[in-house]
């Protein structure tokens, strides 16, 4: 089943669409403004649905409240350092909308941009063209982003084409829920990664990658994702908690790299991804925003789990190069598995 119906209209008159798929086992609602996952109903242990993703009930509190809930980001995910960077001789600068950062993609990323969106079967399929200059980065850079539901799982593919050479790292800003409880503290985690790549005070990579052994950021085997989280570790502190790139073993290749799931519901996640790595962020930021029927957002009520390339790779050589070259096409992949957890878990 599918059904397009009217969400609202931006504070400056555009209208925004929302965009409903439902296959029989998952049920998902999106929205043309920032391509966005309003809603992800999904099925628990005792055979009810829930909404497991976080969102708003109307595009104003979207426009104005941010957090980047369920949103597309980009041009270049997560932050650059000094909102600057030097591609082919010359220097761009860019908005600094993140103490002297620039985040997410800038003033007006593809958060809050309208795209032209099209079902296909269980699919949508959103399409913009950035032009060039657009928050001053180079090129035009058509992008096309296809959800798709197939069985229990949410499939998200990415691809991008531009005339000039470009940073790009795409990735969806979903916070996950997958209990019935205020927060997800006491949610299991496991990560495919031995390496994160610390930060600095301002939350940009050092360039330098620290082995998760030993510390809390050993998601090899599962564990809470509040067991640690306040723990007194120099990187925890710096982020009020996890907000992290986690370095993933495979890059390149589309492969399961994490798993959350929570015992209270018995709702399991997988995840899938051919990209180069995955920040963990487990909600710091939040702050008591209301959102979906009167819920309301306290600190660490999610987790994201954003596959993207590693944060600064534009000005930081040696990580996996985030410039999309002329005539080339850009595609990643990622995939939110869902079902019921299984009687072992290690």
């Amino acid at each position: 089943m599918t059904e397009k119906k009217l969400f609202g209209t931006t504070a400056d008159g555009r209208q925004v669409n929302e965009f409903v798929i439902d296959n029989g086992t998952i049920e998902a609602h999106f929205l043309d403004y920032g391509c966005t996952i309003k809603n992800l109903f999904v099925t628990g242990k005792d055979g009810k649905k829930r909404d497991v993703v976080l969102g708003y009930d109307d595009i104003a509190t979207y426009e104005t409240t941010g957090g980047y809930l369920g949103a597309f980001v980009g041009r270049v995910a997560n932050r650059i350092k000094n909102a600057e960077f030097s591609l082919n001789g010359k220097k761009y600068k860019l908005f600094a909308n993140d103490a002297k950062n620039c985040l997410h993609g800038g003033k007006i990323g593809f958060d809050k941009k309208i795209f032209d969106a099209e079902f296909d079967g269980d699919s949508i399929v959103f399409t913009m063209t950035s032009p060039d200059g657009d928050e001053n980065f180079p090129g035009n850079l058509s992008v096309k982003v296809v959800y798709k539901l197939v069985g229990s799982s949410l499939d998200i593919s990415y691809e991008a084409t531009t005339d000039a050479d470009t940073p790009i790292s795409l990735t969806n800003h979903s916070y996950f829920n997958l209990s019935d409880k205020a927060d997800v503290l006491d949610h299991m985690l496991r990560i495919n990664a031995d390496f994160i790549t610390p930060v600095n005070e301002s939350l940009i990579p050092t360039g330098e990658v620290l082995f998760v052994a030993d510390t809390p950021f050993d998601f090899r085997k599962f564990q809470k994702v509040g067991q640690y989280v306040d723990y007194p570790h120099k990187q925890l502190k710096i982020a009020g908690g996890y907000d992290h790139n986690f370095v993933l073993k495979n890059y390149g290749k589309y492969e399961k790299i994490a798993t959350l799931y929570s015992e209270d519901t018995g709702i399991n996640m997988d995840v899938y991804t051919d990209n180069f790595g995955v920040q963990i962020y487990s909600g710091n930021f939040l702050n008591g925003e209301i959102g979906k029927n009167g819920r309301k957002h306290v600190r660490r009520a999610a987790i994201c789990l954003e596959t993207q390339n590693f944060p600064n790779a534009v000005n930081q050589p040696s990580f996996p190069s985030a410039i999309l070259k002329a005539g080339e096409t850009f595609r990643r992949r990622t995939t939110y598995s869902f079902g019921l957890i299984s009687e072992e878990k290690n």
